[in-house]
């Protein structure tokens, strides 16, 4: 059963989402329990890789208040994502194409643990969010209509 914690809508304006990956997340207890209590803000989140390994930069996870100040994390510090060799890889390749970028589309529970959906997108121009914009409306009023159909029948 995954439950999401938080989506990134803003990636989905901004990128063509191409492929998708699940990867696990190395975090401290105290950032496990401020993501239980909702204290995550992932909109400009991205992943790099970087000597072999992935790592997630700019997830904001605010700290916990019940927490002592030895146990205590830092609210944007980089975090280790761990997938397999050959899926980093992959992502380090798909990264290198020019245009294309890493970004984080959202953090779920699976199975009592913290996952992250990462994506390989390339970035959208102003005239393709236009685009998607009018053709999200002319379907929305292409439903308004069927609905109104079915309603006289």
């Amino acid at each position: 059963m995954n439950t999401d914690i938080a989506t990134n809508r803003k990636a989905g304006r901004d990128f063509h989402i191409s492929e998708r990956y699940e990867a696990g997340i190395e975090l401290r207890g105290t950032e496990v329990k401020a993501i239980r209590a909702g204290k995550i803000n992932i909109s400009d989140a991205y992943a790099r890789v970087e000597k072999g390994q992935l790592f997630l930069y700019g997830c904001d996870i605010q700290p916990w208040e019940t927490a002592s100040l030895w146990f205590q994390h830092e609210s944007k510090r980089p975090r280790r994502l761990l997938v397999h060799k050959r899926e980093i890889l992959k992502l380090e390749h798909a990264s290198n194409v020019k245009g294309s970028s890493l970004p984080l589309l959202r953090v779920y529970w699976k199975d009592r643990k913290v996952k992250v959906e990462i994506g390989i997108g390339k970035g959208k121009t102003h005239g393709d969010q236009r685009q998607d914009l009018k053709n999200r409306v002319e379907l929305r009023e292409a439903q308004r209509e069927m609905a109104r159909f079915n309603q006289r029948a």
